[in-house]
């Protein structure tokens, strides 16, 4: 562990206060897991109306569901909530010209992360909207920052960069919690990132391997087990996006072919990591209306519920989804 240092954090409408900050880095383990077909599913895409692309990130018990879009109004993008019925609720962070709602919790936290005009084209800065205030959360000498997720006990995870641009093997995970940071560095990576955290303190994530490839890691009780989709080339390429809830169902994506030339995943699939199994055959489907399905498919959340969003790109547009599998006990995030 580093030495703790004291740092002040920006805060909107709330009183600054102060932070530490140490680092872990941490041995692993490889899963193997036997694969499976999926249960009979429903999609539902999730599209803001005046959106000209779209991504679904995350999703509660509760069925709200917070994402991304670029506006065709303005161009800039913003975050998004959607309750259960169907109604989207814009969220811009005051004055920004870029904001992600990227995570949500039981109790409706959202984290994310937003640009000011102000700011070089490039920087990002983390934030925290709870009980309608933001606070910005920026990880002490970062450049860049991200909060990816959020539990119901409140500890945030995400990833940072102290230099540009912040490319997969520049990035570090981080832990923010009762007012530490945290940074998650893996001895096999090049470059780490923390997506999800969930109540029991399971942390899920990516990173850049030093065999130049993207794998899934799962932190749990001080333990790091990389996890890899059979056959894959990429498993959440470019240290992507995923999920995990209290029941410990991993969500995320796999590639299974690249461009030799460019190195551009030429075919990407979503998958659940669930009771031991992967879950295959999860592409957003074709429509009645004889349009394509997903052409890219990719899993970025899942709740208590096995309720799972994400995004998919049919024709060159990324549009967001929920995907219902079946009913199951629910269970706290």
């Amino acid at each position: 562990m580093g030495s703790g240092k004291s740092i002040s954090i920006a805060m909107v409408g709330l009183m600054s206060g102060l932070f530490s900050m140490a680092p872990i880095v941490l041995a692993k383990d490889r899963d193997e897991h036997p694969l499976g077909k999926a249960a009979d599913a429903t999609f539902v895409a999730i599209d803001p109306a005046d959106a000209t692309s779209s991504f679904a990130l995350d999703i509660n018990t509760a069925g709200k569901i917070v994402g991304r879009y670029v506006s065709s109004v303005d161009t800039n993008t913003h975050g998004f909530v959607r309750n259960p019925v169907g109604l989207f609720t814009i969220i811009n962070y005051p004055d920004a010209v870029f904001t992600v709602a990227a995570g949500i919790n039981s109790h409706d936290d959202i984290v994310g992360q937003y640009r000011l005009a102000s700011d070089p084209q490039m920087a990002r800065h983390g934030f925290i909207l709870s009980r309608g205030t933001f606070t910005t959360i920026d990880f002490p000498g970062a450049v860049f920052t991200n909060a990816l997720g959020v539990n119901r006990h409140g500890e945030i995870v995400g990833r940072y960069c102290t230099v540009m641009p912040c490319s997969s093997d520049k990035q570090h995970g981080f832990l923010l919690s009762r007012g530490s940071f945290t940074t998650i560095d893996l001895r096999e990576a090049a470059g780490t990132a923390a997506w999800r955290i969930n109540g029991r303190g399971e942390i899920v994530g990516g990173y850049l391997g030093k065999d130049s490839r993207s794998h899934v890691y799962r932190l749990r009780e001080g333990q790091f087990t990389t996890i890899d989709f059979p056959g894959a080339v990429d498993t959440a390429l470019d240290v992507g996006k995923g999920g995990i809830n209290s029941r410990g169902d991993i969500v995320s994506s796999y590639c299974v072919l690249k461009d030799p030339n460019t190195g551009k995943c030429l075919d990407e699939h979503a998958f659940l990591l669930s009771h031991g199994e992967f879950t295959t055959t999860m592409d957003f489907p074709a429509t009645t209306l004889g349009s394509p399905g997903g052409q890219v498919t990719a899993n970025f959340g899942i709740n208590a519920r096995g309720d799972i969003v994400g995004t998919y790109n049919a024709n060159g547009t990324d549009h967001g989804f929920l995907l219902k599998l079946e009913d199951r006990d629910e269970d706290e995030d």
